[in-house]
């Protein structure tokens, strides 16, 4: 893919969308083009971040670790953006991300991405938001979660008739 197609690519990831496109080709240009094949990860969860990446072709999953091993808890796409949350909040992974066709990403090092931040703050808005939009569906899956398994401790707790 050559650097004015890359350019094309950005310009359709709204968190890219008003960014000019002299300065979208600096961001295709200082940015790491990686592939995965199907089943290999992007990054694994308690990693520490030093990147985040976009999703460019293919798509791949984000897995949870939990008690009965990793479970896949969403898909993400062309165009989407991944791995933010590490780098923003200099925390381990969250989660992984693993793919599930050939995926091709744009590696954003740490470095880089906080220079974007700095230089066009309407960015900062748009990683607000979608940070704010997966705490929410984080929050209702768990509700979801606590909804059933509350539901099950009822279906435990009822007296038993008792055979006479």
């Amino acid at each position: 893919m050559s650097l004015l197609e890359e350019v094309e690519m950005l310009r359709r990831v709204p968190l890219f969308a008003d960014i000019e496109p002299a300065k979208l080709k600096l961001i295709a240009f200082t940015s790491e083009r990686v592939t995965f094949d199907p089943e290999q990860y992007v990054f694994h969860q308690g990693d520490m971040g030093d990147a985040a990446y976009i999703i460019m072709e293919g798509d791949a999953e984000v897995l949870i670790d939990g008690p009965g091993g990793a479970r896949a808890v969403a898909r993400v796409g062309r165009n989407e953006f991944v791995g933010e949350i590490a780098i923003l909040c200099d925390v381990p992974r969250t989660a992984s991300i693993r793919a599930r066709s050939r995926v091709v990403t744009l590696r954003i090092s740490k470095e880089l991405f906080f220079r974007l931040l700095t230089d066009f703050p309407k960015m900062s808005l748009t990683i607000m938001r979608v940070i704010a939009q997966r705490l929410e569906n984080t929050t209702a899956q768990l509700r979801r979660v606590l909804a059933e398994k509350q539901g099950a401790d009822v279906e435990l707790a009822k007296p038993h008739p008792v055979e006479g």
